[in-house]
């Protein structure tokens, strides 16, 4: 069923949220009222706007966690800016920041160096290593 809220969250995610994982960003924000002008709507539909945003079908749909909302005490305005932050995928808690390869080796000879006796002994017993053997 084709509904104005389908039109507003299909509309952020292809103009908002894909764009900024794409570019790897953690974070993305959407302001109510730039999504009204996109769509061609008029102010007195922010409130639609922003009840899509806020839904939790949106965020699950989307892999995000809204971080915060500024704007007026009422949330329902075309100056209502949310901050979304974008998550790995569907079961993962942490942005696409923490999600390179690099920083899943994180911790990969922690066992390694713990059955030398740690990383600096193993160091250390290296560098002895390494200048009685030039010593040679």
């Amino acid at each position: 069923m084709k509904t104005l809220a389908n039109d507003i969250r299909q509309f952020v995610t292809s103009e908002y949220i894909e764009p900024a994982r794409q570019r790897g960003w953690a974070t993305v924000q959407v302001k109510c009222g730039e999504v009204l002008k996109a769509l061609g709507l008029d102010g007195s539909r922010a409130a639609a706007v922003c009840g899509a945003l806020n839904a939790n079908k949106f965020h699950a749909e989307n892999h995000i966690r809204l971080e915060s909302r500024e704007g007026p005490p009422s949330g329902l305005s075309t100056t209502v800016k949310f901050t979304f932050r974008l998550a790995g995928g569907p079961a993962e808690g942490v942005g696409p920041e923490q999600d390179s390869a690099f920083l899943r080796l994180r911790g990969i000879g922690k066992e390694a160096f713990a059955g030398l006796g740690g990383g600096e002994a193993f160091i250390r017993k290296e560098r002895e290593q390494f200048y009685s053997a030039e010593g040679e």
